[in-house]
């Protein structure tokens, strides 16, 4: 019987359990053994991780031919255009090349959104917005190279889902172990 951990990374924590002298890691909030990442976010990123001891689960979740969706709850600096959405729906060229179509939408900020440490500047002439972006690929820095490419840098990036799973319920910190 395999594992599944959901995990809520909260901002600054890095995914790996080996201990690290500049940010906390894993191993100070999931206390399971014989687990691995299904994926990463960058310490400066924040939400769902996937963790299993299940090699046949996690080479679905992360390897690129399976093409399964993610989808990020992004704050970027300024008021997002239509223009810029539409570039994100088909496509955005990168250094490393054309990203695939995303699934780009502008939303209001989610609620119950956890306040972020430290948070987030505030510019009192700059506003900020935020959308709900689902790609089917998982290049370095992906979402935030895409943003910054259609004239909006990512200030938050939040992952809301890897295919059927969600945050919903896992505050940041916490876990929910499914069986």
């Amino acid at each position: 019987m395999s594992t599944l951990v959901l995990f809520n990374k909260p901002y600054g924590v890095i995914c790996q359990f080996s201990p690290d002298d500049n940010h906390p890691s894993l191993a100070e909030y999931i206390p399971h053994k014989k687990i691995y990442p299904a994926g990463r976010l960058d310490h400066d990123s924040e939400g769902l991780l996937l963790l299993t001891d299940d090699g046949l689960l996690q080479n679905k979740i992360t390897h690129p031919k399976n093409k399964m969706a993610k989808t990020y709850w992004v704050q970027v600096d300024g008021d997002i255009s239509d223009d810029a959405i539409e570039q994100l729906q088909h496509g955005i060229k990168l250094k490393d090349g054309l990203t695939r179509p995303a699934k780009a939408r502008r939303i209001e900020e989610p609620e119950n959104l956890w306040p972020r440490n430290p948070p987030v500047r505030f510019r009192k002439n700059i506003p900020t917005s935020w959308i709900e972006l689902t790609i089917k690929e998982g290049r370095n820095r992906q979402v935030r190279r895409m943003t910054a490419a259609a004239g909006f840098p990512t200030l938050r990036l939040i992952r809301y889902r890897i295919g059927e799973w969600t945050l919903d319920g896992i505050e940041p910190g916490e876990y929910r172990v499914l069986d």
